[in-house]
């Protein structure tokens, strides 16, 4: 039957050699992550005198609460130095946050699970819940821990070589850009720089990030960052975020960041700059799948599957354009899908749709969308030339009061699909003191 044992009740306890006699006390455990698999013990730290010296998990022959037991009397004295890899379990996981994956929030450590699967010992599991202070306010129980298997989460080392050597983390690959934003906003420094590191790894997922974010944390995040590194991150954004977000930035910064972008996205983002923020013009995407009214249906709805480059937001509508961008009307796509795709795009167009000028408050926008039910109203000027297009969920981003979005989450189900079921019996009570 496979054994387990706690970290908490491991620590400082003493480390007896094959003749029995006390050579040190425990330190710290250290494993290797393993990617999907559990990860693996390979060694101890123990003080031996006044020293933390290395001890090989092939030299230990048995883990109790009670004493750590080694194969040999012999120990080797030199001093510990952490390899490049090793995560050492009371320094790196014990008290600190990790990522709980299934409910995208950080929580912490509070006890480490520690199995023996044939000669190997593995980390299998977590205790989140933080425990009593004291035992009185429980009624003379102590709190039942909440295990939960460790592939339930992501770790937040904090060794910048052992995060390099553990690679991406594949677990947080699942999660939405509004999802790691959270965690971003949730995290404190050392946390949010080794999130945003394994992000970087994905320079379209960063830049997906980083439009989610708020505000303050975007301008907080990005201002520790050179202006090239800045800019890099602002050539993959949306134009009309990335232009809220240099404006953003400190006035002495703009200037060097917007001189780094490549040349398209410099001028999208001077010509929304131009805008009031709050306005349709400073909320609006310049990119639109705009073709001339003679177009087929067949031939809009090849063009809306070749447009990869656009936000899909802005990709529910084909608009009709003549000389010189003049809007002339929108045809939703269901309405192409639905339509005979030989017709003409002004056959089944809406000829007269609702617009809106670029100095309309996003207020009235929100009243148009409303009105008419529409994910997408066309922005237009003086001339009635398409500008752009502004979405719904630019809309309601800028009309959410500031207070709405500080609200506590709903919570999470208490059952995660997909979650790593885990053995009950081990677990019914909590390690003892």
């Amino acid at each position: 039957m496979d054994r387990l044992v706690y970290l908490a009740q491991l620590l400082r306890r003493p480390v007896v050699g094959g003749d029995g006699e006390v050579v040190g006390r425990l330190v710290d455990v250290i494993v290797r992550l393993r990617g999907h698999d559990y990860p693996l013990v390979t060694g101890l730290v123990v003080r031996v005198g006044g020293r933390e010296v290395f001890l090989p998990a092939e030299q230990v022959t048995d883990l109790d609460r009670e004493k750590i037991t080694l194969a040999s009397p012999r120990v080797d004295v030199r001093r510990f130095e952490r390899r490049e890899g090793e995560v050492l379990l009371r320094a790196d996981v014990l008290g600190h946050r990790v990522i709980d994956v299934a409910d995208v929030e950080l929580v912490r450590a509070y006890d480490i699970e520690l199995e023996q699967r044939l000669d190997q010992w593995v980390l299998s599991c977590l205790d989140t819940r933080r425990p009593p202070r004291l035992r009185g306010l429980l009624g003379g129980r102590t709190a039942r821990p909440d295990w939960r298997d460790w592939k339930c989460f992501e770790p937040l080392i904090g060794h910048a070589r052992s995060a390099r050597a553990r690679g991406p983390f594949a677990r947080l690959a699942r999660l939405r850009p509004a999802d790691l934003a959270d965690l971003l906003e949730d995290a404190n420094r050392t946390e949010s720089h080794e999130i945003l590191q394994t992000v970087h790894a994905d320079p379209e997922l960063e830049a997906d990030v980083f439009e989610e974010l708020e505000p303050d944390s975007q301008t907080r995040l990005l201002g520790e960052r050179s202006d090239a590194e800045i800019a890099q991150v602002l050539a993959r954004m949306r134009a009309d975020d990335a232009a809220d977000a240099l404006n953003d930035l400190p006035q002495s910064r703009r200037q060097p960041v917007l001189d780094a972008l490549p040349a398209g996205q410099r001028t999208k983002v001077l010509t929304l700059m131009g805008f009031n923020p709050s306005s349709a013009g400073g909320l609006m995407a310049l990119d639109v799948l705009a073709m001339a009214g003679t177009s087929t249906v067949g031939e809009a709805l090849w063009a809306a599957g070749a447009a990869r480059a656009l936000q899909p937001q802005a990709l529910t509508s084909v608009y009709l354009i003549g000389e010189e961008r003049r809007l002339l009307g929108v045809a939703p796509l269901v309405e192409l899908l639905q339509a005979d795709p030989a017709a003409r795009l002004e056959e089944v167009a809406d000829r007269d749709p609702v617009r809106a000028g670029p100095d309309t408050d996003v207020e009235d926008v929100a009243l148009l969308m409303t009105d008419y039910n529409l994910l997408t109203v066309p922005v237009v000027d003086d001339e009635e030339r398409l500008l752009g297009v502004i979405t719904v969920d630019d809309v309601l981003d800028a009309v959410i009061p500031e207070d709405w979005r500080r609200r506590e989450p709903a919570p999470h189900p208490a059952h995660h699909p997909g979650e790593p079921a885990l053995e009950s019996s081990p677990h019914d009570m909590p390690p003892g003191p």
